[in-house]
Parts: structure tokens; sequence; C-alpha cells
């Protein structure tokens, strides 16, 4: 599903009543536990977390101008997913996240390479979400982009 948007809450607003608080809730946990430095926008048709250009110009690479994307969230058709470029370039945040996922959450992890979806609202481990997000500074998150850039 694609939302028109130019604001994280013009975002909000316009999902269907039963996924406006999960999606608040993760709003304010992500900006909550982010580390200093991130930008908050809209970013490919979802609420996104970003290295802003004044931080790093070169952006990235595949749409020059753009900013360098960390985390999105979105509302899909079925599910709610969280987009998480940590996981996908750094392997021991990877094996971390789910390692600890069971902690959190009776249901079973529905991962891409990316992409974590949640069907179950009410479901949604807030707190690890949280803790994963406060893993990467924006130092680092340029540090692990540029060597994947390089192989």
């Amino acid at each position: 599903m694609t939302y028109e948007a130019e604001t994280p809450k013009e975002y909000i607003e316009q999902l269907p009543k039963e996924r406006q608080e999960a999606i608040q809730k993760l709003r304010t946990v992500i900006k909550n536990n982010l580390p200093k430095g991130f930008e908050e926008g809209i970013l490919y048709k979802m609420i996104g977390y970003f290295v802003p250009l004044s931080k790093y110009p070169n952006g990235y690479h595949c749409q020059p101008g753009t900013p360098l994307h960390f985390i999105n969230i979105a509302s899909q058709k079925n599910s709610v997913n969280l987009y998480h470029s940590g996981i996908y370039s750094n392997p021991a945040l990877l094996n971390w996240f789910v390692a600890e996922y069971p902690k959190h959450c009776k249901r079973k992890l529905d991962m891409g390479k990316s992409c974590i979806r949640f069907k179950k609202m009410e479901e949604i481990p807030f707190d690890l979400i949280g803790e994963l997000c406060s893993k990467i500074t924006v130092d680092e998150w340029i540090k692990i982009y540029e060597n994947a850039l390089k192989k």
C-alpha cells in the first residue's frame, strides 16, 4: 500500500485506525532511541529515518541527492513493516536481533533481508525495537555503508 504524504503526521493520518496507534508508537520508540544526527521525514513514501545530506552530502549512491536511508516504517497490506538497513548490513546485529526476538515475542520472526513484518499490532516488541534502534550511530552507519560500497 502506498500513501501520499509529505510529513510523518500526514502519513499516519491516512492509515486505517487500527494501524495508526501501532505506527505512532513505533515512531515514538524510534525517535526516543535513535542516536542523535538521524533525521525523520518521508522517504520512499514511508516514514523514514536517514542521514541528512548536510551530514553526508554524497547521499544514497543509487539516487544522488537522496539522503542515506537507515530505517523506514510502513503500513503494508497485511502487516506493519520495519525496514532496518543496519540489520541487512551488519551480520553481528542481525544475529543479536534474531537471538533476542523470541525473548520479546511469542510469534515466529517474520523477516526478509532488512524487513521485519508485524501482522499482529499487539505483538510488536517495542522495547526490542527501541534497543535495536540505539545500536548504530550516524557515523557508524556511514562507515558501514561506505565499506559496503567498496566491495
